[in-house]
């Protein structure tokens, strides 16, 4: 096997968030389920946008995220996604490429669709609720791998939002072959329970035959494995012979082997502000302890503190340099 020259490489959905705070009133008018992620077309966009209140723009993406976590705390991470020939893309592009992240925006040609938009909309309680328009998004197929780049990571780390384009099916699917075929392993975020729900058998024969690693919160491995409770949950865990981590919020993670399980608090927060990418960052740090040879037990308590801190101001992304936070909590 070849030296690796990524920690991560991740596939996903190359993002730019609009925020905005609202009230759960919003939310019910605008036929949202808190706390979720819905699909919307152009039209619906604008008339959420235009209905929203004052807005911040940042660079995001689920795996986008977790990648731009990886960098923060010292790692090297790659990450594959497609963007419009428009402004937005530009920023996306400077602004992953700024914070350390070698982008690729995929090899198949340049799309006619804008970059994709994820309208946020975040409550009182910290809760965000999004409205994604996946624009250029849609485009990525498997043509725009970059296979030696795949081949050159430990661990590739696949969106589950991927799975509601039948395009990206077939990249992650390849992707899949490339990586296993190298020795390499695979880790699957399931990203929100919707998308459990929706590619329930498809989901549960990927974990089966090529995933090493799955990350998802209690809701999302809930439904996904049809669990009634923690127990019946780790049962099904057992049966899929991967490395599972389940976050739980304010409750912190449960990490299984396997074998054993182990439970790891939550890192304190002074005050939750804005829980976007809060699973994203908890994936940013246990994979850097993963692929620097840290015992799980320290992976997760590096991930509760990336989590930490991205949950502590408005935004997916950490606004100080995690590597810092590393040191100074001696990891």
């Amino acid at each position: 096997m070849t030296e690796a020259r990524y920690d991560v490489l991740g596939i996903g959905s190359a993002i730019v968030d609009i925020i905005a705070r609202t009230d759960d009133d919003f939310i019910r008018t605008h036929g949202m389920i808190k706390g979720t992620m819905a699909l919307t077309d152009a039209a619906q966009a604008k008339r959420i946008y235009d209905a929203m209140g004052q807005a911040v723009e940042i660079s995001g993406g689920s795996a986008a995220n977790t990648m731009a976590g990886i960098a923060s705390l010292g790692g090297a991470p790659c990450f594959i996604g497609k963007v419009g020939n428009d402004k937005l893309g530009e920023i996306f592009a400077h602004e992953i490429q700024a914070v350390g992240v070698d982008f690729h925006p995929g090899e198949s040609r340049p799309t006619k669709l804008p970059t994709a938009t994820c309208l946020i909309l975040v409550t009182p309680d910290g809760q965000r609720t999004m409205n994604t328009f996946l624009g250029a998004c849609t485009e990525l197929g498997p043509n725009d791998l970059d296979t030696e780049r795949l081949k050159a990571a430990h661990v590739t780390y696949i969106e589950g939002y991927q799975w509601d384009t039948p395009a990206a099916k077939d990249a992650i699917r390849k992707a899949c072959q490339t990586v296993k075929g190298a020795g390499r392993k695979v880790a699957l975020s399931l990203s929100d329970p919707f998308v459990a729900d929706r590619h329930r058998t498809e989901l549960l024969t990927l974990i089966r035959d090529d995933v090493d690693i799955l990350f998802g919160n209690e809701d999302e491995i809930f439904s996904l494995y049809q669990a009634a409770d923690l127990e019946g949950a780790i049962s099904r865990l057992r049966e899929a012979k991967v490395l599972a981590c389940m976050t739980r919020s304010a409750k912190g993670v449960v990490v299984f082997d396997g074998q054993t399980t182990i439970a790891v608090e939550a890192a304190p927060v002074t005050k939750v502000v804005d829980t976007t990418g809060a699973g994203d960052l908890f994936a940013a740090g246990f994979l850097y302890g993963f692929t620097h040879g840290r015992e799980l037990t320290n992976c997760a308590k590096i991930g509760a503190m990336a989590a930490a801190e991205v949950i502590s101001h408005m935004g997916a992304r950490p606004e100080v340099p995690l590597r810092d936070l590393l040191v100074k909590n001696g990891f």
